[in-house]
């Protein structure tokens, strides 16, 4: 039986926490809520003494507790995973995970509020100001990405938060709030807290997802991509390739693009550790799904590996430009894997663009003779030519989750 007294270990805390999830739903006058609000108080001195308020991080309150039980680094990898994991976090490099959380409250006694308040909270000191009004919370709403209240605006900043909480921390996807980043194809007129908010939205739905293995950096290839690629013979191709992915531990998440985005993909790591593709389907068109999946995971082979807190957003009508190096190789790969350029060199396809030529050249490579279409058309620029051939109409109905 709880007895109720003065918290003065972790122990004691942990039986005064259990005691009031047991008391929450106490009636008011009755001796349980008084039982309620003697234990809270209790907690709260507790809390104020050993876990003060100038803690501005959860990497604060770890280092503060790991002081006041002498532990060292070791003693959190049961907690959080490898030492070298436990080093990314202690430094700021990872953001926790709710395993991670979950492990550190249980074990350490570290209040749960203190560890999450970087995904609470979340806008770090050197950005901009967040102006949450800005989101567009009413089109979350009608999209189902978020509940219906009333008063939406009202209550913006809330929602987002906890949007930013299910994406796994601020930091996750604080990129992609930015102006400016290295891995950005975007139109001029994109509007960033859109932007923002999508982004969110697929980390969550890839965070969520299961995934058959564990992501092992330095597995996407140019064969994984060959794998990918020939299930576009596949009538189902498109969700075969989600399959697919998901056996090499990558998420790919299908969410409608928000207005003023002008978005087909993005690629991003989520906190755990393997990468999100988003993907919106605005050109619903199987040309488009394929060089645009190929796209993303070239970003996740070539660029991801050196730098796991990139975010790549990708307007594929934009042309690159010849400073955008890793935009321009990420399109090479994709060319390179689905049609290598020997093989449409050497094949009259590339003089004689008829409707035998493409289909021609799709069986010899395996492919699906949309992607041929698709090529014919980038590479001439007139986009009317072969217009029935590049499966239009054939993409979002294979995604039940495309709203």
């Amino acid at each position: 039986m709880f007895q109720v007294r003065a918290i003065k270990s972790p122990q004691d805390y942990a039986a005064a926490m259990a005691r009031v999830e047991a008391l929450w739903d106490a009636d008011e006058s009755t001796p349980e809520a008084e039982e309620l609000d003697v234990v809270s108080a209790l907690i709260e001195a507790y809390e104020d003494r050993y876990f003060p308020t100038e803690l501005v991080s959860p990497v604060d309150a770890i280092r503060f507790c790991m002081d006041q039980q002498g532990l060292t680094n070791r003693d959190l990898v049961p907690l959080i995973g490898s030492p070298n994991r436990v080093s990314e976090v202690l430094n700021g490099k990872r953001t926790l995970t709710l395993p991670m959380i979950r492990a550190l409250h249980a074990t350490l006694k570290i209040p749960a509020d203190l560890l999450i308040a970087e995904s609470r909270g979340g806008v770090p000191a050197e950005d901009t100001a967040v102006d949450w009004s800005r989101f567009p919370v009413a089109q979350l709403a009608a999209r189902g990405w978020i509940k219906k209240v009333k008063n939406l605006k009202d209550h913006a900043e809330e929602i987002m938060r906890g949007m930013i909480a299910a994406a796994g921390g601020f930091e996750a996807a604080a990129l992609s709030l930015r102006k400016k980043n290295d891995g950005s194809r975007r139109n001029a007129k994109m509007d960033g807290y859109a932007l923002h908010a999508w982004c969110l939205h697929v980390l969550a739905k890839g965070r969520s997802k299961e995934l058959a293995k564990r992501y092992k950096r330095g597995s996407v290839t140019p064969t994984l991509l060959t794998e990918v690629v020939h299930l576009s013979a596949r009538s189902d191709g498109p969700r075969a390739a989600q399959a697919h992915l998901a056996e090499h531990g990558i998420a790919l998440v299908i969410a409608r693009h928000l207005s003023r985005t002008n978005l087909d993909g993005a690629v991003m790591m989520a906190p755990e550790g393997h990468p999100v593709i988003g993907m919106t389907l605005r050109h619903d068109r199987l040309d488009n799904f394929w060089f645009c999946l190929l796209h993303e995971l070239a970003h996740i082979g070539r660029h991801l590996g050196s730098d796991s807190s990139a975010v790549f957003v990708d307007d594929l009508d934009l042309a690159t430009n010849d400073d955008d190096t890793k935009e321009i190789e990420a399109d090479e790969w994709a060319r390179e894997v689905s049609i290598p350029n020997k093989a449409w060199i050497r094949h009259p396809v590339a003089n004689s663009q008829t409707i035998h030529n493409v289909c021609a050249l799709a069986n010899e490579l395996g492919i699906s003779p949309t992607i041929v279409a698709g090529r014919v058309r980038r590479a001439s620029g007139n986009y009317n030519r072969l217009s029935g051939m590049v499966g239009n109409g054939e993409v979002r109905n294979q995604f039940a989750e495309w709203n």
